[in-house]
């Protein structure tokens, strides 16, 4: 790709890029959200048309006006949130528009063996779900369809979208052994993630976009995380943690004998105790799946508990709903932006009033202030640096970071006394991590008791002042995270307690 400028109005989302992928590589391109990545790859896609700049394939000049257009010359894209029929099965999805016709009727035998070939080269495991619908599948599943649906129709190189955005830690593994198999037997690949360990863990080549720009391209092995941090943002990004200058305060939430049940009538916590001060940062650790989003799901009034105690300001606010909550002081940033966090058709001023509805200064007398919502949203595009800065922009318009400042900023908008933070930088770039992460320590030293929950270690180990780390929905210990290593929090997350009871005290207080 050479000169590839994309403009959408006066947005400019390429600006001159150049872009060159060698047969038989990974290349990653990597940026923070909004850099411009997946507008890029689109042009390659023919999703978009380029206003100026060439692509070229086997050194000849293509023009893609259409995705078909890209697939015949050999180009398939997996985007980042898949595009498959739910109802419909896995044949159904894969042949979908290039179904084997035999004699006048589509030839599903034949295609079923080819399907069966692919997925066997590349251990794919996808035949045996041929006549399954895909709304019944997990999410790494469908994603082995979605590249079986590419290789089907030819595709020698592969546009990986933010592949890993959606995976489980071992389907992430499986999808690198996937990538890895299809190198060596000869395709492309072109692998867009902010994520950048899993960059140089996988590619062989890495380009930089920064603000629609290529900043550069160096090779994975002759570069360092450090290094990539400082093409993506332009400046150094910091990374260690950083000393209180603030001792916490008085108990504010304390949670007794906490049990609770999931969705499919099993226990999923499992009596828990624990209490958050004022300035300080609880922090909760895990393998997703033991018992964290019933817990926060618990503290926030999104799921009755079973038995125990949650109290809020020496409180008893166990049975108290979301609405009560949250007009009491507790702001929750959700673990899922799009199912939880925004209507994603609704504008930035509408969102911004969202769990504000009953609040002064946006209610009085029974009606919407819609001229204190619309300053209020724009007071969050401002502090938060969202990009665009715009509030009349659809909330699908934002890139996930954006979008995820925009929650943060509207939480911390309802001046809250306790935040529960679930995941809050989930597929969020390194840039806009930098960003949370500062606000949470900022809030805390301020005096704001907060509860962080995240499976990244080095996030949880960077912000909290404690960290519980839950197991079978219990707390298997906590501990305090200036005297724990990411290997003895790797080992607890397993089930396995630390023999040094220094390493692992109950009663650890910042």
């Amino acid at each position: 790709m050479e000169g590839i400028t994309k403009r959408f109005g006066d947005v400019v989302a390429n600006d001159s890029v150049d872009f060159t992928l060698e047969r038989g590589s990974i290349h990653a391109l990597i940026g923070e959200n909004g850099s411009g990545k997946t507008t890029l790859m689109s042009v390659l896609y023919g999703l978009y048309e380029q206003n100026a700049g060439t692509i070229f394939v086997d050194g000849e000049p293509r023009t893609f006006e259409t995705p078909r257009d890209a697939m015949d010359a050999g180009v398939g894209m997996i985007h980042q949130h898949f595009q498959l029929v739910e109802p419909m099965t896995v044949l159904q999805n894969v042949i979908l528009g290039h179904e084997p016709v035999e004699r006048g009727f589509i030839d599903e035998e034949s295609a079923r063996e080819e399907i069966a070939e692919i997925s066997d080269r590349y251990g794919f495991e996808v035949d045996e779900y041929l006549d399954v619908p895909i709304q019944d599948l997990d999410l790494g599943t469908r994603q082995r369809v979605e590249i079986v649906k590419s290789l089907y129709r030819g595709a020698e190189i592969l546009i990986l979208d933010e592949p890993t955005a959606v995976l489980t830690p071992q389907e992430v593994d499986g999808l690198m052994e996937v990538m890895e198999d299809l190198r060596a037997d000869g395709h492309s690949l072109i692998f867009i993630s902010h994520k950048l360990e899993e960059a140089l863990q996988i590619a062989d080549d890495i380009t930089v976009l920064r603000d629609g720009h290529a900043v550069g391209t160096v090779a994975a092995s002759e570069t360092s995380e450090q290094e990539l941090a400082q093409m993506m943002v332009g400046r150094e990004i910091q990374s260690d943690r950083k000393p209180r200058t603030t001792a916490p305060g008085d108990t504010l939430l304390d949670v007794e004998e906490l049990r609770v049940t999931g969705d499919r009538g099993l226990e999923k916590v499992a009596g828990v105790d624990f209490d958050v001060r004022e300035g300080e940062i609880f922090g909760v650790a895990g393998v997703q799946g033991n018992g964290q989003s019933e817990l926060i799901e618990a503290l926030t009034g999104l799921r009755p508990p079973d038995s125990g105690v949650v109290r809020f300001g020496g409180r008893d606010v166990s049975d108290m709903t979301r609405r009560d909550r949250i007009e009491a002081g507790i702001a929750y940033i959700p673990e899922d932006r799009h199912t939880e966090g925004l209507v994603l058709e609704y504008d930035l001023v509408k969102n911004g009033l969202l769990g504000n509805q009953t609040l002064d200064p946006f209610a009085k007398s029974g009606m919407i202030d819609w001229e204190a919502v619309r300053d209020h949203a724009e007071t969050i595009v401002e502090e938060f640096d969202v990009q665009p800065p715009d509030a009349d922009a659809r909330a699908a318009s934002l890139s996930g970071g954006n979008q995820q400042k925009f929650v943060v900023g509207r939480e911390i908008g309802h001046d809250p006394d306790l935040l529960i933070a679930s995941h809050p930088t989930r597929g969020v770039d390194i840039g806009s991590i930098e960003f949370i992460h500062d606000q949470l320590l900022e809030l805390r030293d301020e005096g704001l008791a907060i509860v962080v929950v995240s499976s990244k270690l080095g996030e949880i180990q960077k912000l909290s002042d404690r960290i519980a780390v839950m197991y079978e929905g219990e707390f298997i210990d906590t501990v305090d995270p200036n005297a724990v290593t990411e290997e003895e929090l790797g080992l607890l997350m397993a089930g396995q307690r630390l023999t040094d009871e220094s390493e692992a005290d109950s009663e650890v207080r910042p």
